[in-house]
């Protein structure tokens, strides 16, 4: 299994890939941060590797 993540490009905030794939578009939750994270801010192969696994990734 792979760990695949999103670093908020304005604050830096980690955010998991099967948060960004249940909302799909949020606002980021780093402290005071405005900016909106998308899970297509996740590089295709990534993506599909998540959805391929989606089973694997749950919570």
């Amino acid at each position: 299994m792979q760990i695949i993540t999103h670093a908020c490009t304005k604050c830096g905030t980690i955010v998991s890939a099967n948060e960004l794939e249940s909302n799909r578009v949020m606002k980021c939750p780093g402290l005071g941060c405005q900016n909106v994270v998308r899970f297509d801010d996740l590089p295709a192969d990534d993506r599909e590797h998540f959805i391929e696994n989606r089973e694997r990734y749950d919570i």
